[in-house]
């Protein structure tokens, strides 16, 4: 009885929102440069019929409208961001149209400037500002060719699977933004996900577009390996829960303290209401089991980590797309954002050297894209990521991080897009002491 009303009341919230924001124009009944964008892209492939058999006209079309279907789901993919692939520009159909195949990539370069001190990495991260500024990185000019990548795509349909998904995504972002590592790798088949593939507790496409490899500092951008169930319901509902393989971070220089080794995986889950494609509101969570030893006397002690998120993409009307992402909770520094590049998870206490806890922190991001024409728009995002201990730490320690940026996207040819960010960031401590940095980057990228 308690957890039904415990949904009903999340059901409440959810459908609170939606209904503030059709009350405010959210809702555009007409369709936005966004979608037309998609749809412009969408036609932009080539389909190969591989069984070569003489078709009519009329069975082409009623299999490219298939197709087309297809690759809608594509860009309308519960958990893409826009850093992530085109639809592949060559798609190979079977004689049947129950399978469809696609291979495609992208080739991105960037080169971006830092003034008033300098970033580390090829990343914009406010964890990383330096304070006090180094006198020797005021400036630095760099290129990456990090975040070109290669993927695989299958979508079919049978009697025993029903609509089934494979795919596999890797990209030369690992070492020094070269070398290639597996992004994603996972399949689908009716509601069930198993595989290597974005944590169900983010919601990439609640984050307004960054070409930065960090982006908002407040961003889950957690993968890990799972098994989800996605449940859709013709009311516009989703409800989706799924078992993730953990990956903690851990404070290691607690003196009295050894981490223990994970031996539960997380949980995690939401709901969600869609009242058009690529418009949704949504309310997510995880629990994590995080685990430490007293050395002292050998005890394990087992604490309880979690996270909430509220998020939500929305067109007011054709030229406008609204975003939104919101999170509070402990013990999940290590599933994004700025918290992720330190050991947030499990933190110690100055006063007592055999323990540990769970500190608390959230996180906010707002985004606002402006659509010029379809294939033109520009976007400003503002975010922050704020750590709330609750023992004595080091002044020196991170209190809170700001990260902001305007940019410009246009896409020359449907598959040739060059962008230009400014980048705004601020790191405080706990002393008070705090520092800025700014970053300009210039990137094309070319999918195929």
């Amino acid at each position: 009885m308690k957890m039904k009303k415990g949904i009903s009341g999340i059901k409440t919230v959810l459908l609170t929102l939606a209904a503030i924001l059709s009350a405010t124009g959210l809702q555009s009944q007409a369709q936005s440069l966004v979608d037309d964008q998609i749809e412009q892209k969408s036609k932009s492939g080539k389909v190969v019929f591989i069984d070569g058999e003489q078709l009519s006209d009329s069975t082409r079309k009623a299999r490219v409208d298939s197709i087309q279907r297809i690759v809608s789901r594509f860009y309308y993919d519960q958990f893409r961001n826009s850093q992530d692939p085109d639809v592949p520009y060559f798609l190979f159909m079977s004689k049947s149209a129950g399978l469809t195949m696609g291979i495609g990539g992208g080739v991105r370069m960037r080169a971006y400037y830092d003034w008033n001190g300098a970033m580390p990495t090829t990343m914009f991260a406010p964890y990383t500002i330096a304070i006090p500024k180094n006198p020797a990185s005021k400036r630095r000019f760099n290129t990456t060719p990090s975040g070109t990548y290669l993927f695989f795509r299958g979508i079919g349909h049978n009697k025993v699977l029903g609509t089934y998904e494979f795919y596999i995504e890797s990209d030369f972002t690992g070492f020094e933004g070269r070398d290639f590592r597996l992004k994603k790798a996972y399949v689908t088949s009716r509601d069930l996900t198993v595989g290597y593939a974005t944590s169900t507790f983010s919601d990439p496409a609640a984050l307004s577009p960054v070409i930065d490899a960090n982006g908002a500092n407040n961003k889950l951008s957690a993968t890990s390996v799972l098994v989800r169930y996605m449940k859709p319901f013709k009311s516009g509902w989703y409800v989706a829960a799924s078992i993730e393989t953990p990956a903690t971070a851990i404070d290691t220089k607690v003196p009295e303290v050894t981490p223990v080794s994970n031996w539960l995986p997380d949980a995690a889950a939401f709901v969600q209401y869609e009242w058009a494609q690529g418009q949704h509101v949504r309310l997510s969570g995880i629990v994590r089991s995080l685990s430490y030893m007293d050395k002292r006397n050998e005890k394990t002690h087992n604490l309880a980590g979690w996270g909430t998120q509220l998020s939500c993409v929305a067109h007011p009307e054709r030229h406008l797309t609204t975003y939104l992402t919101a999170n509070y909770g402990q013990g999940y520094g290590s599933l994004g954002g700025d918290l992720m590049l330190g050991a947030y998870d499990l933190v110690g206490s100055a006063e007592d050297p055999g323990y540990m806890y769970a500190p608390r922190s959230y996180g906010w991001c707002l985004g606002l894209q402006y659509n010029f024409l379809p294939n033109l728009f520009a976007s400003v995002t503002a975010s922050q990521t704020r750590y709330l201990p609750r023992h004595l730490i080091s002044p020196d320690d991170y209190k809170y991080g700001l990260f902001g940026c305007v940019n410009v996207f246009w896409s020359i040819l449907p598959r040739l897009t060059i962008v230009g960010e400014l980048d705004w960031g601020q790191r405080k401590n706990f002393s008070g002491a705090h520092s800025h940095a700014n970053r300009a980057n210039l990137s094309a990228m070319f999918s195929f």
